[in-house]
C-alpha cells in the first residue's frame, strides 16, 4: 500500500490484515487496516504503528524507505496505546535502532517496559502536556483512559488541526486506494460506517461512559482531520464518525434503532419452527428483524446486530437442564458488552424438563442487563399450533413495544 499525505506534514503508513481473528476471537471478514503516521516539523514523530503479524512492520519500514526516511531520523515514537496491534512494531524496531524517545501516558510507560524489555528514555505525558517538533508543529496530549484500554492518550497536531486518537472514531475494513473520507461515494461510506458499527460493538461497546467522556473532553478542540489506527482518515467530515460514535455509545443504554435481533438455536428443529412465526409478527409492525442462528453465526456479527438493535427474541432450547450452551455463552458476552435495557422476548422447546428460562434470567440478572422480557413461550418436543400463533402475536407484541421506546427517545 502506498504512503499518502493527510495534510501538510502528515504522511498516513497503512497496512491491510485479513484472514486473522482479531484480538484473537472476532472474525473479521472485510479485513482490517493499521494505520501509523509521520508527524514533521524540523523533528519527526511516528505515532502509533502496527502489529508484528506476517511481516506487517516489514510494510511500515518499506513505506519509510519509499518517503526517504531513515529510522534514525525519527526523533519521537508516540504510543498513544499499547495494544499489541498498534505496538507489536516496536519489538522489530528496537533490533534496528535501541536509542529513541519514547511518549506515551504514565500507565503505557509500564507496558513498554513490560511488553518490550524498553528502559530507554520513556516521556510519560498528561492532558495539556506538550511536544514541539518545531517549524510551528506543536502537538498536544490529551488523557482518554479506557478508550478502550486505561493507558490510552490521544495527540493533536495543533498547527494542521488533526485529531490522532488510535482506536477511538476506529473502523474494521481493509482499505483500498481510498484512504479518505473525501474520496468515498455514499455507499463505500456506507461499508465503513458497518465495519465501524461492528467494530465499536465488539470491542469499545463496554467502555461506552468512557467515549462519551473521552469526546467531552475533546469537545472544545477544533478538530478538522481525525486520523485514526484503523480505518479511513476523516478530513471531509469529521464529524461524521465522532455523531457516530455518540450514537453507538448511546445504543448501550439504548434505545437504538427501530430494529430487532432474532438469536435463534435448535437442536432438533423444534425451536426453529417458532422462527418464521416471530418474525412475521415483528414485520407486521414495520419494524427491521435481523436473523442469527447460533452457533453458526460470528459472534461479532451478533453481538453488532443485538448493539444496534431495540429489541432481542432469544429463541432457544433446553439442554441438559439449561440453556443451549451456545447461546448461553453469547447471552453472557452481550452482558459483559453492556447491552443494557432490551425489549424482548424469549421461547424455545424442552424435553423431560426446562432450565432455558431460568438460565436465562439468572444470565441477564447477574450481568444487570435490565432486559424487559415479554411473557416467554415453552413448549414441551413440538410446538402446537397455538403455541406458533402465541409466538407470532409475541413478535408483534415486541415491535410495538420496541417502536414506541424509540419514538419516545429524545434522540429521535
Amino acid at each position: 500500500m502506498k504512503t499518502t499525505e493527510v495534510t501538510e506534514g502528515i504522511f498516513r503508513l497503512s497496512a491491510n490484515v485479513e484472514d486473522i481473528l482479531f484480538e484473537g476471537i472476532w472474525p473479521i471478514p472485510n479485513g482490517v487496516s493499521m494505520n501509523s503516521y509521520i508527524v514533521k516539523g524540523t523533528k519527526a514523530a511516528i505515532v502509533d504503528g502496527v502489529c508484528d503479524w506476517d511481516g506487517v512492520p516489514q510494510t511500515l519500514y518499506d513505506q519509510l524507505d519509499r518517503m526517504q526516511i531513515d529510522i534514525n531520523d525519527l526523533d519521537y515514537v508516540i504510543m498513544n496505546h499499547l495494544e499489541p496491534d498498534h505496538s507489536g512494531w516496536f519489538r522489530s524496531f528496537l533490533q534496528l535502532r535501541s536509542d529513541v524517545t519514547v511518549i506515551t501516558s504514565e500507565k503505557g510507560a509500564e507496558l513498554v517496559k513490560h511488553f518490550y524489555g524498553y528502559e530507554g528514555d520513556i516521556r510519560a505525558v498528561k492532558t495539556g502536556d506538550t511536544l514541539d517538533l518545531g517549524e510551528g508543529r506543536v502537538l498536544l496530549f490529551a488523557e482518554i483512559p479506557n478508550v478502550h484500554w486505561p493507558e490510552t492518550i490521544a495527540t493533536y497536531d495543533t498547527k494542521s488541526k488533526t485529531l490522532l486518537p488510535c482506536d477511538a472514531f476506529g473502523s474494521f475494513g481493509s482499505i483500498g486506494e481510498k484512504m479518505y473520507d473525501d474520496q468515498l461515494d455514499e455507499q463505500e461510506l456506507a461499508f465503513f460506517e458497518q465495519e465501524a458499527t461492528r467494530y465499536y460493538a465488539n470491542i469499545v461497546g463496554p467502555f461506552s461512559a468512557f467515549v462519551q467522556r473521552a469526546i467531552d473532553k475533546l469537545k472544545d478542540i477544533e478538530i478538522k482531520i481525525i486520523a485514526p489506527g484503523h480505518g479511513i482518515v476523516w478530513r471531509r467530515n469529521p464529524a461524521k464518525i465522532v455523531g457516530d460514535y455518540i450514537r453507538y455509545a448511546s445504543y448501550s443504554k439504548g434505545p437504538a434503532k427501530t430494529d430487532v435481533t432474532v438469536l435463534y438455536a435448535s437442536m432438533y428443529g423444534m425451536t426453529a419452527r417458532g422462527i418464521d412465526p416471530v418474525i412475521e409478527g415483528l414485520r407486521s409492525e414495520g419494524v427491521t428483524v435481523h436473523v442469527h442462528r447460533l452457533p453458526e453465526a460470528p459472534w461479532g456479527d451478533a453481538l453488532a446486530s443485538v448493539w444496534q438493535s431495540s429489541g432481542v427474541v432469544v429463541a432457544a432450547p433446553t439442554y441438559e437442564y439449561k440453556m443451549f450452551p451456545p447461546m448461553a455463552a453469547l447471552l453472557e458476552e452481550l452482558g459483559r458488552k453492556k447491552a443494557l435495557n432490551r425489549k424482548a422476548f424469549s421461547f424455545g422447546s424442552y424435553g423431560w424438563s426446562g432450565g432455558a428460562q431460568k438460565e436465562l434470567a439468572e444470565i441477564t440478572e447477574r450481568n444487570r442487563m435490565n432486559w424487559d422480557f415479554l411473557e416467554p413461550v415453552e413448549f414441551r418436543g413440538a410446538p402446537t399450533s397455538e403455541h406458533l400463533e402465541l409466538i407470532r402475536q409475541r413478535g408483534k407484541e415486541l415491535a410495538v413495544k420496541v417502536t414506541e421506546w424509540v419514538a419516545a427517545s429524545p434522540a429521535s
